[in-house]
């Protein structure tokens, strides 16, 4: 019979399961809010566009820059960063872009539906990768506990099972010890009728 404590001794769930729950929970949040405000940026845009020509002041160049452009809305200089630029495009060329009637800052380039368009497609590829990561990661949780618990319950049992047999141990020496118990009545053998 196994003891209490080898069945107590269930392998543990690593926190990495639970901070990869947790940080793709956070990535699928945060992806759906840039998603959402890219959305809303473009709704509010389309619904009252107003063209404006800008420059263009930087080109993207690996990881760290985005594009930048300058235009002038309402009398005033803006600036926009990580638009979707042309592939000929160069520093110092004039580009169209469209801004919300409502807000000078709210710009895309012209023909183009969403102001950063790479924040888009990143958040719809993010999302579901992200919600999978972390439905893999409850569901092993998930697992564990019960595996767990199962594992308590079992011990319990084992347990019970080990403190019973002792008990019977202590109360019956002659079945732990290999020896016959024989009872002897008073008055020896009955004859016979």
């Amino acid at each position: 019979m196994r003891s209490p404590s080898s069945v107590l001794a269930a392998p543990r769930i690593g926190r990495g399961w639970y901070l990869a729950a947790v940080l793709s929970a956070v990535l699928a949040l945060g992806m759906c809010l840039l998603g959402w405000r890219q959305t809303q940026l473009a709704d509010q845009i389309g619904a009252h566009p107003v063209r404006v020509e800008g420059v263009v002041t930087q080109l993207p160049g690996g990881s760290a820059t985005y594009s930048g452009v300058r235009y002038q809305a309402d009398g005033q200089q803006h600036s926009a960063t990580d638009l979707a630029l042309p592939a000929q495009a160069k520093v110092g060329d004039p580009i169209c872009l469209e801004h919300a009637a409502t807000d000078p800052g709210a710009v895309r380039v012209c023909d183009q539906h969403y102001p950063q368009a790479a924040g888009v497609r990143l958040a719809q590829i993010s999302v579901p990768v992200a919600l999978l990561v972390c439905l893999l990661c409850a569901l092993r949780i998930t697992r564990h506990r019960r595996s767990l618990g199962a594992r308590i319950r079992q011990a319990r049992v084992v347990t019970t099972v080990a403190l019973a047999t002792e008990a019977l141990a202590e109360g019956m020496p002659a079945i732990t010890q290999g020896k016959r118990s024989r009872r002897r009545r008073k008055g020896g053998r009955r004859a016979l009728r």
